[in-house]
């Protein structure tokens, strides 16, 4: 059997229960025609629930033997607006306290998966720079370091990230030494700045590109 749940109307003029005459009401419902409030209505022992809130609405709706849907009217758009829910004060503390547990819950997992992938990162970027300073053996140290790190960036999209990178492919590896080079030992940033097209660039710093590249590898 489908449950029917009560409307209740926040209402845009100042309205009084015809029933008690309290007033003006935050929010009633409409019997007859005629506004009543909360009270009078048997819904007065509700809490307001704000809708926002997927997981803690359908928990404390789910929880809650009687419950009611609050609209309030949108000139604008001419329709009805759902607001929230009322619901029992018991149903909403317990559907918080779950809410809790699963948020705790969610943020163990979140700090245990970034851990392994901190882990995993950390792999790669050694890993990388090991095999720098095998095809590069006079790369100092702390630049074959400073390479590997900056190209296995998480979420940069360079040469460390792909998959060939973490093949630590020759190929790969190089282009990615090649390219730390071009930014640190040339002056290929300045030309840039200048105004200089980018393959024009390029083509102005590859000698020495080559220079240091060739003053890296074995002898």
């Amino acid at each position: 059997m489908d449950l029917v749940a009560p409307v209740v109307v926040e209402p845009l003029k100042r309205r009084r229960c015809s029933e008690c005459r309290q007033g003006p009401l935050e929010r009633m419902i409409v019997e007859f025609n005629a506004p009543v409030c909360l009270d009078c209505a048997d819904l007065g022992h509700l809490v307001f629930l704000r809708r926002g809130d997927t997981a803690l609405t359908r928990r404390a709706r789910e929880g809650s033997s009687l419950w009611a849907v609050v609209v309030r009217h949108n000139r604008r758009r001419t329709r009805y607006e759902r607001q929230g829910l009322l619901v029992e004060e018991a149903a909403l503390a317990r559907a918080e306290a779950a809410c809790l547990a699963d948020t705790e819950a969610r943020a163990r997992r979140r700090a245990r998966d970034a851990a392994r992938r901190a882990e995993r990162d950390a792999e790669v970027t050694a890993a990388l720079e090991a095999e720098i300073l095998r095809l590069f053996p006079h790369c100092p140290a702390d630049r074959a370091a400073e390479i590997a790190g900056h190209a296995a960036q998480k979420g940069s999209g360079r040469v460390g990230r792909t998959a060939a990178g973490r093949a630590l492919d020759r190929g790969a590896v190089t282009a990615a030494v090649r390219a730390a080079v071009r930014h640190v030992d040339t002056e290929y940033d300045t030309l840039l700045m200048r105004g200089v097209p980018r393959h024009q660039a390029r083509m102005r710093v590859a000698s020495t590109i080559e220079a240091v590249l060739r003053a890296w590898r074995p002898a």
